[in-house]
Formats: C-alpha cells, sequence, structure tokens
C-alpha cells in the first residue's frame, strides 16, 4: 500500500474528503483520520504535512473537538481550514467568536501580500464560505495573507513556522482556484505529486485479496457505475470466488433489469437475478417517510442477499457482501472518520440493519463518482456503461412523495422515460451530472379537451455537477423543457402539471427523499 503524503484530520466538515480527492487529483496521496488521532499514530506514518478540515462546531465552545496540540510541534506544514484554522488561532492565543455577518456561499478573496500558498492566484478570487465563526484576533506572529467582505483574516500564514489557514473551503468546486491551493499547499510540504487511479487499481486489488483470503464473496449489482466498477474490481482480485448478484425489487426504471442482464453479459460475468418486487413492496406499503423507506428497503436487500448467500454456500461459505458504497453515500448517512452530520441514510450504509451475517465488502466507499468511472475506465468498462447517470438503490421509491404504489411507479417511469429519451435524442444527456422525474402526489387543477382535470404533478430534476457533493440546476433550453413537460402531459394519463427543479446542492440535496 501506499504511504500517504498529507494526512488529514476530520472535524466532522461535510467536505472533508473533498480535500483529500483534490489532492489525489494533483498526485498527492493521501489519507483521512479523525481528528483525534493519536501523536504516536501520526508519527510512524511520517507524513509530509498536515490538513485540518471544517466541521460544525465552535472552537471555543466546551465541547469543541480539539485535535492533540502535540502536532504543532512537528515541525512539518499544517493547514487548517474554516474550522481547522479557528483551531489553529484558537491553539495558539489568538480569538474567535460569533460573527457578526456570517458567510455561506460565494465570496471574494482579496489577496493583501504575495506567499507560496497563494502562488499564481488571481489577485480577487471566488471562494466557497460556510461559517458562522471568524477570527477576530491573530495569534502572535502571524500575518493576514487575503481577506474578504465578513473575514478580515480569510487566508492566514505563521511568519517563520510551516503553519497556514485558510477561513474558505479551497476543496470545494466553488472555489476557483481552491485546487491550486492545495497544489501550492502540496509543494510546501514537498510532496512527489505522482500517485495515480493506476495505483489506488493495484492497492485495492492488494486490499480485496488481503481482505477476502479464501473466502467467498456475494456482489450485489444494481447496473449502475459504481457497483458495475465493484464486481468487476472484484472478479480480477478473486475470481471465482464472486457471485454476482442483482436483484429486480420492483422500484426500477423502464426496461432496466433487461439493460442489466445484458450489460453484464457482455461483460461475460455470470449474473444471479432474483425477483423480489412482491417483497419489497409489500414491505413499503403505506410507508411516507422517507428515511424508513430508506430503511426497510436497507434492511430487505440484506435478508434477499443473506438467503441467497445461503443458497450459494452449498458450493462454500460466502462470508462477504460487496456493494458500489461511495463516499457521498457515507458522509451523507453516518460518521465515517470524525463528527459530521447525518443528512439522510442511504439504503447501503445508514440503512443497513445493526446484525448482519455477511461482512461488508466497500472498496470504493472513500471514493466519488466521477473518480469510481476513471476507475472503471482502467478496468476497461465500456464508455456506456460509465456515463450512465447515478441511479440510487432504493430506486424510484425515493422518487415518489408519499405512499410508493404500483399506480404511482407506472406513472412514474412513463415520465421519467420520456424526460431521459429527450435529452439523448437532443444529446443533452451527457451535458448533465444526473436527471430524473419525481412524482409530487400534489393534485392541481387542470384544463385538456375543454374539460377540467385534477391530476398530478411531475417535477423535472437535472443538475451538473463534478462529484455529487454539490450541484447546481443545469440550464436546459426552456424550449426543450417545454417539450419534454408537453409530451409528459399529453402521453402519460394522471399527469396534468409539470415543473423544472432549479434548486442547487447545497442547501438541496440532488434526489428529493
Amino acid at each position: 500500500m501506499a504511504t500517504p503524503e498529507i494526512l488529514v484530520l476530520d472535524f466532522g466538515s461535510q467536505t472533508t474528503q473533498l480535500i483529500a480527492r483534490r489532492l489525489r487529483e494533483c498526485g498527492v496521496y493521501t489519507e483521512i483520520y479523525p481528528y483525534h488521532l493519536s501523536l504516536e499514530t501520526i508519527r510512524s506514518k511520517q507524513p509530509k504535512g498536515i490538513i485540518l478540515s471544517g466541521g460544525p462546531a465552535s472552537v471555543y465552545d466546551s465541547q469543541a473537538y480539539h485535535a492533540n496540540p502535540g502536532i504543532l510541534e512537528l515541525k512539518i506544514p499544517i493547514l487548517g481550514i474554516c474550522y481547522g484554522l479557528q483551531w489553529l488561532v484558537h491553539s495558539l492565543g489568538g480569538r474567535v467568536a460569533r460573527a457578526r455577518s456570517q458567510e455561506f456561499g460565494r465570496a471574494h478573496l482579496e489577496n493583501l501580500q504575495n506567499h507560496p500558498l497563494l502562488a499564481e492566484i488571481e489577485p480577487s478570487s471566488v471562494v466557497w464560505m460556510s461559517h458562522g465563526d471568524r477570527v477576530e484576533v491573530l495569534p502572535p506572529d502571524f500575518q493576514t495573507l487575503a481577506q474578504s467582505a465578513h473575514a478580515p483574516f480569510c487566508a492566514i500564514a505563521h511568519t517563520h513556522k510551516p503553519l497556514y489557514g485558510l477561513q474558505f473551503h479551497p476543496e470545494s468546486a466553488h472555489s476557483a482556484q481552491g485546487g491550486r491551493i492545495l497544489a501550492n499547499f502540496a509543494r510546501l510540504c514537498g510532496c512527489t505529486q505522482d500517485w495515480n487511479m493506476q495505483d489506488f487499481l493495484a492497492q485495492q486489488i492488494q486490499s480485496i485479496k488481503a481482505q477476502v483470503r479464501g473466502d467467498r464473496v456475494l456482489c450485489a449489482v444494481s447496473g449502475g457505475v459504481d457497483s458495475s466498477v465493484v464486481a468487476v474490481l472484484c472478479a480480477r482480485a478473486l475470481g471465482a470466488q464472486v457471485e454476482v448478484v442483482f436483484v429486480d425489487h420492483g422500484l426500477l426504471r423502464a426496461g432496466e433489469r433487461d439493460q442489466v442482464v445484458d450489460m453484464f453479459a457482455d461483460l461475460q460475468i455470470p449474473l444471479h437475478v432474483i425477483d423480489a418486487q412482491d417483497l419489497f413492496l409489500q414491505r413499503l406499503k403505506g410507508v411516507v417517510d422517507p428515511e424508513k423507506k430508506r430503511q426497510i428497503i436497507g434492511h430487505a436487500f440484506i435478508e434477499v442477499f443473506e438467503n441467497k448467500a445461503k443458497e450459494l454456500s452449498k458450493q462454500g461459505a460466502i462470508k462477504w457482501l460487496a456493494q458500489g458504497t461511495l463516499y457521498p453515500d457515507v458522509i451523507e448517512s453516518v460518521s465515517l472518520k470524525g463528527p459530521s452530520a447525518v443528512i439522510k441514510s442511504h439504503h447501503n450504509v445508514g440503512g443497513l440493519p445493526e446484525k448482519m451475517r455477511l461482512k461488508l465488502l466497500e472498496p470504493l466507499r472513500e471514493l466519488f463518482k466521477d473518480e469510481v468511472r476513471a476507475l472503471g475506465a482502467r478496468l476497461g468498462l465500456p464508455e456506456k456503461m460509465l456515463a450512465r447517470h447515478p441511479f440510487p438503490g432504493p430506486g424510484l421509491a425515493i422518487r415518489i412523495l408519499g405512499e410508493v404504489t404500483p399506480p404511482s411507479l407506472e406513472l412514474l417511469r412513463q415520465a421519467d422515460s420520456i424526460f431521459i429519451e429527450a435529452l439523448h435524442t437532443e444529446g443533452l444527456y451527457s451535458e448533465v451530472w444526473q436527471a430524473f422525474c419525481v412524482l409530487l402526489n400534489v393534485f392541481s387543477v387542470g384544463v385538456m379537451g375543454d374539460k377540467r382535470t385534477y391530476d398530478n404533478t411531475i417535477a423535472l430534476r437535472a443538475v451538473v455537477a463534478s462529484d455529487g457533493m454539490s450541484a447546481h440546476c443545469a440550464p436546459l433550453p426552456l424550449e426543450f423543457l417545454e417539450r419534454v413537460a408537453n409530451a409528459i402531459i399529453n402521453q402519460v394519463s394522471g399527469i396534468n402539471r409539470v415543473v423544472y427543479d432549479i434548486t442547487s446542492k447545497p442547501p438541496g440535496t440532488i434526489e428529493w427523499e
């Protein structure tokens, strides 16, 4: 396994993994650990630098999170981001207080002086802010490198020690030159910047073999990019020890089952297909709360997988369940490395039962979608598979607001098929990160054929993103949206109104539930 050049200590930010991802993009192998990682462990890893992440706490509170102050004596570069900056300031004798005017969203960074941390950064650039506290007084021997309208100490550095701080989030895609700033820090650390996805592939094959040894693995696939990459990766590492299983839970899009079967036939990977529609729809009957939906679906999946594993264990015990969990699933569902807040339970993370007979194998757990696509390309997966939009494991259940019923599923399938087909036909599918329909179960009055209607509403959702952690509304042409709306209303009986969701993430999420 590669030795990390930079360690990220996580104070609970929703975007901590983005820090490691940006550094990997510039060839620096980075690992994430909780903020309370022991000094002995840090020393044993011999990092060239440390980054302190953001977080939801206030550093001056009695319950604030504190890293081991001994890291400040390691004589290696340390960069504090948001809460990490405030922890540095607080620990070294400065003052942090509640900001009179909070900053959430885009701000303009004004550089005040030249410094290697801000090398090649424009004098005024857009950065992403997310903080309610700010630095009021710098510790001794610190200087201000940049400021924003509401953060006078937006970028700081010690005058003679390798200690640096940023109030904004350079890891966010909204910080226009954030990646360059992190690359500048990597250079200050003396990093080699030669790590790549081929290295990750080799590491994961080695890691899977070491974890599983001679055991057999049941690999769950949905036909999406993530689980397909996991299936091919596990097959590459373990060969005949892997049994690949696809569950039709009745919550799929139109034609999805046939597409998945054909896809794995093309990959020459044997596929077990399980029809469990009745089980899932019965369990979801009468359920309207989205968290309960996710948990019911997660538990039902495990039940089906464990039953199949028992059946297949006649040829040798199956002890592992491999699944395509990604970091956005994890960071929204549970606290992985630090005290991050739960946003929603993903069926394959927070929706899993507490007790399982199978051990989890999740080789993509710390990757983002675009990194998974890059890994899939290294594994030789076809472009048509890698280019598919994300589709959630709970399927259409979380795109129907309210109870999931066969009639509502049919309405949504028809509308979604029209939308996606139109995106393909007009060359727009590859221009968006993800697109889908949501059945709102909101009824409104309409007029069709000179008659009054009182029918359901469909919301179209299409976003542009790079990693799924943030996203904004795709600027689809109005004429295109009008054609799609007209097609849905004319072809799907029971729909008389179509709306377009223009909410960004944050504050919304990409999926509605």
